[in-house]
């Protein structure tokens, strides 16, 4: 069995577009998400040879620890990668936002990836040198207005990573977060309008880009990968600046860019 790496929403976006690369570059794919019919047409396109698919919903642990089950069947229980892709983006004013909303955020974004990572655990340790990839964001790096809880939620992924880096380390498990600003995916396109901050920053990621920063991860990992020029050039800003500072170029992009 080649390398393994399981993908959660990989029917769409950044998971399915790191599905393809890894398969491209011989590894076997465990492809994870609620959407059966996307995974129907990705398995199509890898062959059945070089990828699995999962109906799962990471809010749901049951359905999670059954697709990694399924998975680790194909891959004699080792995986080498655990690529935590899946999210859900709601962007606006804090009050104009459901509170329903607010939960449906939080509960996909960290509950859900506390599921997978509870369930990935064994077979992880059962892996030398096996890697877990969170995906958190630039809006880790400070609250983010009109983001409030999926920026929330993204600190909780990268506190999540720090402490498990500590944690997992004695299992010879690697933990690192990918941090990109906007890309250009459907979660984004969909809440496009709904903040100055996407005009002001712009939405110039791909998701092929954010796949390939997976394969630089896997290459030579970081506990925390900032993506995008700008990114890279503003986050050892953010981790050193005065807080004031750091609140007033937020609040600028934030209203006028």
């Amino acid at each position: 069995m080649n390398e393994s790496i399981f993908i959660t929403g990989a029917g769409a976006g950044i998971g399915r577009a790191t599905a393809r690369l890894f398969a491209e570059k011989g590894w076997f794919v465990g492809a994870a998400d609620r959407d059966a019919e996307a995974l129907e047409a990705l398995r199509n396109e890898l062959g059945a040879d070089r990828c699995s698919i999962h109906i799962a919903d990471v809010t749901d642990s049951p359905s999670v620890t059954q697709a990694l089950a399924q998975f680790a069947g194909h891959t004699g229980g080792r995986l080498k990668v655990l690529h935590n892709n899946a999210g859900i983006l709601k962007v606006g004013a804090f009050d104009g936002i459901s509170p329903a909303v607010h939960r449906s955020v939080v509960e996909v974004n960290v509950i859900g990836l506390m599921n997978v990572l509870h369930a990935a655990f064994p077979y992880l340790k059962a892996t030398p040198g096996a890697q877990v990839i969170n995906m958190s964001s630039a809006s880790a790096s400070y609250g983010t207005p009109d983001f409030a809880s999926y920026s929330a939620s993204k600190h909780a992924v990268r506190a999540l990573t720090e402490a498990l880096d500590i944690e997992w380390e004695q299992y010879d498990i690697k933990v690192g977060d990918l941090m990109p600003p906007f890309v250009n995916t459907g979660m984004v396109q969909s809440n496009e309008g709904q903040s100055a901050l996407f005009d002001n920053m712009g939405i110039n990621l791909t998701a092929e880009t954010v796949a390939a920063a997976v394969r630089d991860q896997v290459r030579k990992p970081r506990l925390h990968r900032p993506i995008s020029m700008q990114f890279r050039a503003l986050w050892p800003i953010t981790r050193t600046a005065p807080i004031a500072v750091t609140r007033t170029v937020m609040k600028r992009l934030w209203r006028n860019g």
